[in-house]
């Protein structure tokens, strides 16, 4: 190439990067949730173009833009189905009333019913939670709904793998999503060949669809729905792979949580994975939808799904709210502690309050830079009275909270930002007092296992430390 021609090659270039720099600063003033976030990001496109704007492209947006294309769509039919399927639960569903504050706002960020008579199943880490799956899923007569964010061809990914295989060889429908992100090995295996050998019905959820999504890596499908014949769902913190059965011997024991559901919120679940199920293949769900509704137990449940096309960023309000109507306790057990100003700020009023306030946390976080974020956070709850628990025994995955005797939490929603405000995510909201003593009975288990954190733990750590908590503070808009 003349030497020339390449000079204006090379300026063309430079200043095409920084339009698209400027071009993405000001659109990350328009559209990025947090000051902090905005601030980076305007910082960085500016001042280093050349890094920052592929950056961008992958991480930079907060709206998921072509699901926000076929939201009006995907949400028509959601309400459609929920009018056609409420009949079935209609006696159970617990009505909007001013003298449930707490619901009443929980009810409108759901966009599903609240119900009552369910039972509700604790399982307590993976030898219980994929026992108690398997068994309904070798129960299963009419079909099958069955969504994790991370698939596995490991042992335990085939076992459970052969069981859907054999239900679709009996005429069983089995329909199957995975998240392209988190299981982004999976379409090379063998097992996915043989899921649809036998016909079953499987998607990946590709948040990279669409024209502007296509470098987008910001957005993931975190739910983990296994629901069978409409009778019952299990919804928590387990992946699928063999780590979670505590086979992986780096990491070691695998402390998570899960609830198995039976009743009229099962239809909940099937609800948020046919949201799903919709986006990923532009096809309805062919199944019996009369089978949900029989009474089973005496827990009312709120299915709360959360993700980042919605209005409302509906996981961190849930979050606040439960924890702004605590009275008596608020208990968070998370693997990933990084959450925005608002959240803080309410931990801290509560504890002030004379709430007790308990947050428990990893040891041994998964990334030193979550680490350092989870420990600059620490330093700033301390002195208001909160109590912050380091896990010790093991690998502390499970995403549940406790509020006062009644209100328990068990999903997949972590307590950062990418579970505020980015990721498809699942919680169960169970009122019931035995229920939540059981919760209680677990956590205290956990606390007891834990290390709990003192200001002389802060004060002692090496010189460099303080500079690396606030370096990590500064990147927690996009942890």
């Amino acid at each position: 190439m003349d030497l020339s021609l390449y000079s204006e090659f090379i300026a063309v270039a430079i200043i095409v990067i920084y339009i698209i720099a400027i071009v993405s600063a000001i659109e990350s003033i328009i559209n990025v949730r947090t000051a902090q976030g905005t601030i980076a990001w305007v910082i960085s496109l500016l001042t280093f173009p050349y890094l920052a704007v592929p950056l961008y492209l992958i991480l930079g947006r907060s709206k998921f833009d072509g699901y926000l294309e076929q939201k009006e769509e995907i949400e028509a039919e959601t309400a459609e189905l929920l009018e056609n399927t409420q009949g079935n639960v209609q006696e159970h569903i617990i009505p909007r009333s001013d003298n449930l504050p707490l619901y009443k706002s929980l009810f409108k960020l759901a966009r599903l019913p609240a119900t009552s008579n369910n039972s509700a199943e604790l399982l307590i880490n993976g030898e219980a939670t994929f026992a108690s799956i398997e068994a309904g899923l070798r129960a299963a007569q009419h079909y099958i709904l069955f969504e994790f964010y991370i698939i596995r061809d490991d042992e335990l990914g085939a076992q459970l793998c052969r069981i859907l295989c054999d239900k679709a060889r009996a005429g069983v429908k089995v329909y199957f999503i995975y998240d392209e992100i988190g299981s982004r090995a999976f379409p090379k295996s063998q097992l996915y060949k043989q899921l649809q050998m036998t016909g079953v019905h499987v998607a990946a959820f590709n948040t990279t669809q669409g024209r502007r999504n296509r470098f987008q890596l910001n957005f993931r499908n975190h739910r983990k729905i296994v629901v069978v014949d409409g009778k019952a769902a299990w919804i928590g913190g387990h992946n699928v792979g063999d780590e979670y059965l505590g086979k992986n011997k780096r990491i070691g024991h695998w402390r998570d949580t899960h609830v198995k559901l039976e009743g009229p919120s099962v239809l909940g679940a099937e609800l948020s994975f046919s949201t799903d199920w919709r986006w990923a293949t532009r096809t309805a769900l062919d199944i019996n939808w009369d089978l949900t509704g029989e009474a089973k137990g005496s827990c009312n449940v709120l299915v709360f799904p959360s993700d980042p096309a919605s209005e409302f960023e509906e996981a961190g309000l849930m979050y606040h709210q439960v924890i702004a109507y605590s009275r008596r306790r608020i208990w968070i057990a998370s693997p990933y502690f990084v959450p925005d100003r608002g959240i803080v700020a309410a931990l801290q009023l509560a504890a002030l309050r004379g709430v007790d306030v308990r947050v428990m946390i990893p040891d041994e976080p998964d990334g030193m830079v979550v680490g350092m974020a989870n420990w600059s956070f620490t330093r700033e709850l301390l002195p208001a009275g909160v109590k912050v628990y380091r896990y010790q025994g093991g690998f502390m995955h499970q995403k549940v909270f406790l509020m006062d005797d009644e209100l328990a939490g068990v999903g997949t929603a972590n307590f950062d930002n990418r579970s505020f405000r980015l990721n498809f995510e699942i919680t169960l909201l169970i009122h019931n007092e035995v229920f939540s003593a059981s919760i209680e009975t677990m956590l205290a288990n956990d606390f007891s296992r834990s290390h709990l954190v003192t200001q002389s733990d802060i004060d002692n750590k090496p010189f460099w430390f303080p500079l690396a908590m606030g370096a990590a503070r500064l990147m927690s808009p996009v942890l």
